[in-house]
């Protein structure tokens, strides 16, 4: 038997966060997805042929967006890990 993720409707409460992942672990990630959007908003990975072309070009520009980005989060990032990390922990409170 294959263990799958209950199927909640929208309006009761959301599952039980995974165990071993914090609050600052989710908030990282977001901000580290954030910036990878920016990033790739910015162009980063846009040049052509800066993997040596090919079809998988997108795709090890897109790997490396998202490196960088997690990079910069570890690094300190903007900030947005903190606020995000500060806006879950008071919705979690006030449930």
């Amino acid at each position: 038997m294959t263990d799958f993720l209950p199927i909640v409707p929208v309006a009761t409460r959301p599952p039980a966060a995974h165990p071993g992942v914090t609050v600052r672990d989710a908030a990282e990630q977001l901000e580290a997805s954030f910036l990878a959007e920016m990033l790739k908003s910015a162009g980063l990975g846009a040049q052509e042929h800066s993997f040596g072309g090919g079809i998988g070009e997108e795709q090890f520009a897109s790997f490396s967006r998202d490196m960088l980005a997690r990079e910069m989060v570890r690094a300190g990032g903007i900030g947005l890990a903190d606020i995000f990390a500060a806006t879950l922990m008071e919705r979690t409170r006030d449930e």
